[in-house]
Parts: C-alpha cells; structure tokens; sequence
C-alpha cells in the first residue's frame, strides 16, 4: 500500500500504475472512496465494494475546511491516522492519498463548484455553503484521481445524490456507486461523529433507527401512510426522547430531493422516496434516512 501526500506524486504514480496493469489493451478501473478519516465498518464496506470492481483502489483521507461552517467542528473532528492506514491496508486499498489543507487549497479558492436546487434543502438549509464545499473538494478528486467509479454511503444519501448531479452535469467520466447504510447491532448507523456521544446521548440516538424503522415496518404491512403522517409520526417518536433536537424531518422523492405533498401516500409515489432525519443530541448532530421504494421496501 502507497502513500501520498502530494498532488503531483499521486498523479505520477497512478499514471504509471495504469500502464503497468493495462491488459489486452484495456485501461484498468480505478475506484475513489472519499473520506474525511475516522474510518469504521461504514467505509470499510465501501473499500471492500471497490475493491470487488476496480484494479485500483484508491482511498482519500482530508477533512476538508471548506465544507464546514464557522460554528461547526472542523478543528475538533476525530482524526486518527494510524488506526486509518491499518483500517486501510486490511482491506486491501492500494493507494491513500493523505494530503495537508495547504496542499488541496495553496491559496484561497476562488473557484467552486455549486449545484443548485438539490441543495437547498435538508441538510443544505441548516447547513448554507456545507455543499459547495463538498462538490468542490470531490470535484477536485476527481481530477486528480480520475476514477472509473467513486463510492459513497447512503447514510449521507443527499450527498451522494448532489455528487450524482454534478457528475451528470458536468459530465465527469466516473460511475457514483451508493452503497447501504451500515449499522450498529443496536441499529444506530455507523459515523464518524458517533465518537462526541455520551453514553446517554447514544442510548437517546437510537430513537433515529428505531423510528425509521417502524414506519418501514408500518409501510410494508400494506398501511397507507401519506409524507404528513410520516412526518408527524416520526417527529413525534422523536420528540417524545428529551434529550432530541431535530433539525429537520423531511419526507422527498429520490433523487429530485422534491417534498412528497402531505396528502401523498409514500408506496404510491411514482419513484423512490428518502425518508431523512437531522437531530442534535448534545453537541452532535446525527443524519439517518431510508429509501422506500413503490412497495415499501
């Protein structure tokens, strides 16, 4: 396994390598799972799906400043470099790209990348500008990797469809591959903020699983639920935990990121719909979601 820190010396290296592994004239694939590190069982699941479709796999490490607002946590999120190279070389990623802020942004970024509509909504409302970072960054691995495919969780499932209508306008030559949430055996879904809880303010985050869960289970018995009785319902179970502040309960199609109406019943939709939640506990902010589609499964 290859680390790099630098642009010009990543570029090089993948460049060589791609000839290398040619065969019978065919380029070899590359797959990118972009992270900000702390890595767990989430992003190991990932490498292990590009490692399964790609001769190359490469994963990026950076918290990105760019993406995080002046009130956010940027200098406080988890970082553990060690523990990330291991995660990494047991799942078998050939390169790690590992760059400093001065070497992704050597001078201020005049130039970013802002997809509109999908990103005023959900996560984007309470989060101005959290995006633009994000499709920037991205944007910019992009280019420097030049990947064949790029992998990213559901768990962040308004991301990856922002990253999927960058790529589609821009014409970016890379496959988005979403990949399923992972959870904790108790179903609380695996990130890397998890770390900031208290051991009550976990025990309280299980009310995000456990409410999603429940309308899945109320959807699939053949009820009919409208977005208005979603969204009701599941702002009351999460309300009724004290220590719960919810930023947003939103009930919209997928991809579009439209709100469902609330007279709409959600197996009637006409396409998949992303059930999405944001809620404080303590200091951190948890996001959790499902995707239904016309049967509710």
């Amino acid at each position: 396994m290859k680390v790099f820190r630098e642009i010009g010396e990543l570029k090089e290296y993948l460049k060589i390598e791609r000839i290398k592994t040619a065969k019978e004239r065919k380029f070899p694939k590359t797959g990118l799972v972009p992270t900000m590190g702390y890595l767990h069982e989430g992003h190991a699941s990932l490498l292990r799906r590009a490692r399964q479709e790609n001769e190359i796999v490469v994963l990026s490490i950076f918290v990105n400043p760019i993406q995080f607002g002046p009130n956010e946590d940027f200098e406080r999120y988890p970082r553990d470099e060690k523990r990330d190279l291991e995660l990494a070389e047991r799942e078998g990623v050939d390169v790690v790209f590992m760059p400093a802020v001065n070497e992704m942004y050597p001078r201020p970024t005049l130039t970013k990348i802002a997809v509109g509509e999908l990103t005023d909504r959900l996560c984007g409302a309470s989060r101005p500008g959290h995006f633009d970072g994000v499709t920037t960054v991205v944007g910019k691995l992009f280019h420097i990797v030049q990947p064949s495919s790029a992998y990213f969780g559901q768990k962040d499932a308004q991301q990856a469809a922002v990253i999927a209508q960058m790529v589609q306008d821009l014409n970016f030559d890379v496959r988005i591959v979403p990949c399923p949430i992972v959870r904790e055996s108790d179903g609380l879904a695996l990130s890397s903020r998890n770390v900031y809880l208290s051991e009550e303010e976990r025990k309280a985050a299980l009310v995000l699983s456990g409410s999603l869960l429940k309308l899945e289970s109320d959807i699939n018995a053949g009820g009919r639920v409208t977005a208005g009785e979603a969204r009701k319902g599941l702002l009351e179970s999460i309300q009724a935990e004290p220590l719960a502040v919810v930023d947003y309960v939103e009930v919209v199609d997928f991809p579009g990121l439209a709100p469902l109406a609330d007279s709409e019943a959600i197996h009637e939709a006409e396409g998949p719909v992303l059930v999405a939640l944001a809620v404080k506990f303590g200091t951190t902010r948890l996001i959790d979601n499902v995707i239904l589609n016309k049967k509710g499964e």
